[in-house]
């Protein structure tokens, strides 16, 4: 599955002293037309702080595991997090095993990291029953 190329630009009223004033889940992914930079330094670091059980690789991508006691659990979050991908217009990379569902976003337009890849984490994680961190 590929991420698709989304972004949301950052505007003054979006960022105030770096951190995102609105709750990432309530806002929507935004397709990037490929002219928007991939989020760096502060930006990135202030975004990455809001989903702490997503680990950023590289300031490339981010990425979470997510664990369940059997495999019909995990692969009903899955066509969850599908749906949800087909909503937002906005795909993920999915990593599907017993008990277990790795998730991998990025912005593949840009080769990095937009708010939108972090918008999508957002809403990932209120579809799982653990919210707790794996």
């Amino acid at each position: 599955m590929e991420a698709r190329g989304l972004a949301r630009s950052f505007s003054s009223n979006s960022l105030v002293d770096g951190v995102s004033m609105s709750n990432l889940a309530d806002k929507t992914c935004v397709p990037c037309r490929g002219d928007v930079p991939a989020l760096k330094g502060d930006q990135l670091h202030a975004l990455s702080h809001q989903l702490p059980n997503w680990k950023v690789v590289d300031e490339h991508h981010i990425t979470r595991l997510f664990t369940f006691p059997d495999f019909k659990q995990a692969l009903h979050f899955v066509n969850r997090v599908g749906s949800l991908a087909e909503e937002q217009g906005h795909h993920p990379d999915i990593l599907l095993a017993w008990g277990r569902a790795e998730v991998t976003l990025w912005t593949h337009k840009i080769n990095g990291l937009t708010e939108s890849d972090f918008v999508m984490a957002a809403k990932i994680d209120t579809l799982y029953p653990g919210k707790g961190s794996h």
